[in-house]
């Protein structure tokens, strides 16, 4: 796939399998278990919304329509998920002026999450909504579930208002992500939808952009005339 045929959902094939006596209908499986460019889960689960301190239910369909950002961490009560934590929410009104919603997500209950909201001196202020995932079909869905553990990886998703995820990054639970780096990328992909243009590495607003909707073919095999390794890097 070409960096200038933006963001379409990848369309999923049925394909017919031959089962000795039955033909069984199958999805076809044609790329690795990521999510990217496939139309985000479904899902509803309970959850504790740690800016009004209440109990309440989330479901993918309060996300529609909007920038959303699904963000998976292993549990409540340990080291660096905190710390995770509070690096989204440190940056919560950054999010919210680039108009995107961000669900936090364990294995733990609504209970649990409570209790570590009200206890961990980092999360303090929290205005973050935690889901609490009990069953563990929502980490399932997006593919984070440890089952040996019943835990989740450190999934994050970012979902743009068609319902497409467009960036995906999964860790094991040693390290912790970078928020900075993270809206970097939402910054990125929001210019790069609304303009056509596509962004090169590390872009920030204000750096070059590379106009492959207007200079395609002049660009091809040409792209150090546009940007040189000095703008990238700078």
């Amino acid at each position: 796939m070409a960096c200038d045929t933006g963001s379409k959902p990848i369309e999923e094939k049925e394909i017919v399998v031959n089962n000795e006596n039955n033909n069984e209908i199958k999805k076809e499986n044609n790329m690795s278990s990521s999510l990217v460019l496939r139309k985000a889960p479904e899902f509803k689960m309970e959850a504790y919304n740690a800016k009004t301190g209440h109990y309440q239910s989330v479901s993918s369909e309060d996300y529609k329509g909007k920038w959303s950002v699904v963000c998976f961490y292993p549990a409540d009560f340990t080291f660096v998920c905190p710390t995770e934590i509070a690096a989204m929410n440190a940056k919560y009104d950054e999010f919210q002026e680039l108009g995107v919603e961000i669900l936090a997500v364990s294995t733990d209950t609504k209970f649990s999450h409570k209790r570590f909201v009200e206890t961990e001196p980092l999360l303090k202020g929290l205005q973050l909504t935690i889901g609490a995932d009990t069953t563990g079909a929502v980490s399932r869905a997006f593919g984070v579930m440890i089952e040996e553990e019943g835990i989740a990886l450190r999934g994050r998703f970012l979902i743009n208002p068609e319902g497409t995820v467009v960036a995906q990054e999964v860790q094991a639970p040693m390290v912790g992500r970078n928020v900075h780096e993270f809206l970097r990328q939402v910054r990125a992909w929001q210019h790069a939808e609304k303009t056509g243009e596509v962004c090169p590495a590390g872009w920030v607003p204000g750096k070059k952009t590379l106009p492959v909707n207007t200079d395609v073919e002049q660009m091809t095999g040409r792209v150090g005339d546009y940007i040189t390794i000095e703008e990238i890097m700078a």
